[in-house]
């Protein structure tokens, strides 16, 4: 039993390593591309690098595998091996070029020039993410951890002394509580009438509210309004 134990351990280390190892592999095949792009284009190459390792996970999801697409972006495609509504490119290094396009052509992104430079990778981040690349809060968040775990801000170049700009953490929206449950203790005499003329409701809320089925009331009884 120990040694079947063991044995489990080992595997699943293994597989985590091997993991880890992928996206660093992912990341050599392509970080000279990426900066490339950074050089005629100023877009950060950590965050060419770190969304498209999050849209593709590394390389290895099904439109990547099957449609050299590493950036979640969706059009008709020719692919006879998946069904997909996402578009497909003829190499990796198109999927990486036609992001940048997008980032350059389309608003509002192309506005993100203006902003933000291309050593700022966190602005980057929460600029694409607000101009409504993905619909999830927590993208950017996302991007920005992949870029800290791997250090792919040493690609970016930045100058000897670069100061990053500081943001504000993303507000958390909170949810509005629940409004407390009132009640009415009923009194000799009451009845449900009289009950809801005093509370400002009406008779079938209150039934409604209690669960009743008859109007019939006993003193003490507790009713929700």
């Amino acid at each position: 039993m120990t040694k079947k134990i063991f044995t489990f351990c080992v595997l699943l280390l293994t597989g985590i390593i091997a993991r880890a190892q992928d996206t660093e592999e992912y990341i050599a095949e392509h970080v000279e591309y990426a900066q490339g792009l950074m050089h005629d284009h100023k877009i950060p190459a950590s965050v060419i690098l770190a969304v498209a390792i999050h849209e593709s996970a590394s390389g290895n999801s099904k439109i990547a595998q099957h449609l050299n697409n590493h950036f979640g972006v969706k059009g008709p495609n020719n692919n006879t091996e998946i069904r997909s509504s996402y578009r497909d490119y003829l190499n990796v290094d198109e999927s990486y070029s036609h992001f940048v396009e997008i980032m350059e052509t389309r608003r509002p992104f192309n506005n993100l020039f203006e902003k933000y430079d291309q050593y700022d990778y966190k602005g980057w981040a929460y600029g694409i993410r607000r101009c409504g690349y993905a619909t999830s809060r927590s993208w950017a968040s996302q991007v920005i951890g992949l870029i800290k775990k791997y250090e792919l801000y040493q690609y970016d170049e930045r100058p000897e002394g670069y100061e990053e700009p500081v943001y504000a953490a993303p507000v958390r929206y909170r949810t509005k509580s629940k409004r407390a449950t009132k009640t009415y203790t009923v009194k000799s005499g009451d009845n449900l009438s009289i009950i809801a003329k005093k509370k400002g409701t009406t008779v079938k809320a209150l039934m409604q509210k209690n669960g009743m089925k008859k109007a019939n009331l006993k003193p003490g009884q507790k009713l929700k309004f």
